[in-house]
């Protein structure tokens, strides 16, 4: 995971040695879900056909060849297709590796596990920003050596893999992928928790594709070291929010977790009016709790409320809504960009994100309204 926002700080130097601008970054930047939507829709059954372990081979050995790729080949094309290849890994490693905890732990200690791997998952994609910022700043060519770093890291994770015990007693299942769809029985929650995961979603893109630029443009730091730092908060704030507000119910944390995210994005627009970056990084911590809790939360409600023959397709729908915000959002910020400027462009993002997050909960409060509830309450 930590391969997936890697190039975040890096971004500002591309654009430097390629002649391009914010809006070519967000293109970039947004391939990545190219790769996690192939890996949802078309690799969603592979661990049961091979197995866990050797699925998360696979994984590692692709997010090897995208960090080969980004570092031998600094120019678009590499970044389109690194990009596309780490999403890939990461969408094979956050599913098969989410499913692969729980399997291994021991009995009545699965919460537990999924909770670890949500944190992991949080944790690597939060700590790729200041690996690749502090060595950029600190060791020669700053477009290749984060990269190096990286593979070594990777060739740490073969060895554990191999040394772990597979699951899947008889591999063999079909690899044919499933439709995503949308069981009747969760459509009402189904609504509120998407719009939710994309408000987050699209926050968490604005943070990892446009930080860079937003501090280089609008707040005048070039760090790269202190734009990574910067990221972390996010991230940091989403994985601490995750363990320490674990026991909050699932229908108040999806209704928080918007007001939140609502809370969050008026924090970011202040922050860019005043050009402070110590409120953007509140803004930051804000929007990672909000994150943390809608997505658990939309999580947890959806899952509940889909029958067990439907639940694979129906959650699998609502990650493809998730990983689509943290993509098109973003994209749009650059085309706006290009017009209207980095800054004005951002407050509208940030106007979006609340608008939506509302939206979520005035759609929480419709479907209570008819009677529709959370199982889990």
């Amino acid at each position: 995971m930590l391969g997936a926002t890697l190039p975040t700080p890096l971004y500002p130097l591309y654009e430097a040695d390629l002649g391009f601008g914010q809006a070519t970054v967000t293109l970039v930047f947004a391939a990545y879900a190219v790769g996690v939507l192939a890996a949802l829709l078309l690799l969603g059954r592979a661990s049961d056909a091979l197995g866990r372990r050797r699925l998360l081979l696979v994984a590692v050995a692709v997010s090897a060849l995208s960090t080969l790729l980004f570092a031998t080949t600094p120019d678009l094309s590499g970044l389109y297709l690194g990009r596309v290849l780490s999403g890939l890994s990461a969408g094979i490693a956050t599913t098969t590796g989410t499913v692969y905890l729980v399997e291994l732990a021991p009995e009545g200690g699965q919460a537990r596990a999924s909770l670890l791997a949500t944190v992991v998952n949080m944790t690597g994609l939060g700590l790729g920003p200041p690996l690749a910022g502090l060595v950029s700043e600190l060791a020669p060519a700053p477009l290749v050596t984060a990269y190096v770093v990286h593979l070594g890291l990777l060739a740490l994770a073969v060895p554990a893999l191999l040394l772990a015990r597979e699951v899947v007693v008889a591999p063999g299942a079909s690899l044919r992928p499933e439709r995503p769809s949308v069981a009747a029985e969760a459509r009402a929650v189904f609504v509120p928790a998407s719009l939710a995961a994309f408000a987050a979603f699209a926050a968490l893109g604005l943070v990892t594709g446009a930080t860079a630029g937003i501090l280089g443009q609008v707040l005048g730091v070039s760090d790269r070291a202190a734009v990574g730092f910067v990221v972390l908060t996010l991230f940091a704030a989403s994985a601490l929010a995750q363990v320490g507000l674990r026991g909050v119910a699932t229908r108040t944390a999806l209704t928080s977790g918007c007001l939140v995210l609502v809370l969050g994005a008026g924090v970011l627009a202040a922050a860019l009016l005043a050009e402070s970056v110590a409120v953007l990084v509140a803004a930051l911590a804000v929007i990672g709790v909000g994150q943390a809790l809608a997505f658990r939360a939309g999580t947890a409600a959806i899952t509940a409320a889909a029958p067990a023959a439907e639940r694979a397709r129906t959650v699998t729908s609502f990650f493809l809504v998730a990983y689509l915000a943290i993509s098109l959002p973003v994209v749009l910020l650059g085309a706006a960009s290009l017009r209207w400027g980095l800054r004005e462009a951002t407050l509208g993002f940030a106007g979006g994100v609340a608008l939506i997050a509302l939206a979520s909960f005035v759609a929480q409060l419709v479907v209570e309204g008819r009677g529709t509830s959370d199982p889990r309450g």
